[in-house]
């Protein structure tokens, strides 16, 4: 599997759970008062973190 599908996936995987299956904010209520900047730069940061993990991790394979 590509790294770009993984990262997608996990990506897809915190966002549904962000905007659909946490209604009650209680994994990420500790974000409600940040702004959409803030937000984005975060989950920028994960897709990047977990790319640069997923890539270390299988660098042997590659």
């Amino acid at each position: 599997m590509g790294a770009i599908t993984v990262v997608l996936v996990i990506l897809l995987a915190v966002v549904v759970d962000f905007f659909w299956l946490d209604v009650d904010q209680r994994r990420w209520g500790w974000m409600k008062n940040w702004s959409k900047l803030q937000k984005g730069l975060f989950f920028a940061g994960f897709a990047a973190a977990a790319l640069l993990i997923y890539a270390g991790l299988s660098l042997e394979y590659i």
